[in-house]
């Protein structure tokens, strides 16, 4: 297999705009989330995005970030998930900040938008998400299956929806097709106050008071 490294360009925040983007399908999970859409370029100031990543020379192209919230209109059963549910959205949340230094709070998502070098996309891909011990049963993995598209870059996410999902420490998410490892991009979940330039653009203000 033959890795590269991404350089996670531009380094800044980027601030959602009010642009509508037309949507092809867009779902995520609890927890767990994917979608595909078409993306677009947006820019801004402040916080420098962190190291290089790694991925597949199947890959067109790569980049990571943190979203806020994306409000669900429906739901459906996802089995490898803790939650079990998948919830559908419909508006595809951007990446404020390319950073991978996640804030624990509630409503804060972080992912991988990810484009095929097959024109054609890639099918059957499956998302790991690798995580220290959560909930009850104290799972430490979650998996989805989903696509990548060949025209567009897709969007692999996990938000933050209940408490006991606010571990602390290395999260990674691993997408692979067949024996082929896609992208496996780390980050790390951190005490919102390590973060405090992010509370105003994803309204935790509160938590550092």
């Amino acid at each position: 297999m033959n890795w590269r490294k991404v350089d996670l360009d531009p380094p800044y925040f980027q601030i959602p705009s009010a642009h509508h983007r037309q949507i092809r399908i867009l779902a995520y999970f609890s927890g767990m989330r994917y979608a595909f859409a078409i993306a677009t370029g947006l820019a801004s100031t402040i916080t420098p995005a962190l190291a290089d990543i790694g991925s597949s020379d199947a890959l067109a192209s790569l980049e990571a970030g943190i979203v806020c919230a994306a409000d669900p209109i429906g739901s459906a059963p996802a089995p490898g998930t803790v939650a079990g549910v998948t919830h559908i959205i419909a508006t595809e949340p951007e990446f404020v900040t390319n950073t991978r230094k996640v804030p624990a709070v509630l409503d804060i998502g972080f992912g991988v938008k990810a484009q095929s070098a097959n024109p054609d996309g890639t099918d059957a891909v499956t998302v790991l998400v690798t995580h220290p011990k959560m909930g009850q049963t104290g799972a430490t993995e979650q998996t989805f299956l989903t696509r990548i598209s060949g025209s567009d870059p897709s969007l692999a996410f996990y938000q933050f929806d209940y408490a006991y999902e606010l571990v602390l420490g290395t999260w990674q998410l691993t997408a692979s097709a067949g024996d082929e490892v896609l992208y496996s991009v780390t980050f790390e979940v951190v005490d919102p106050t390590e973060i405090p330039e992010l509370a105003g653009v994803c309204g935790f203000e509160e938590l550092l008071s």
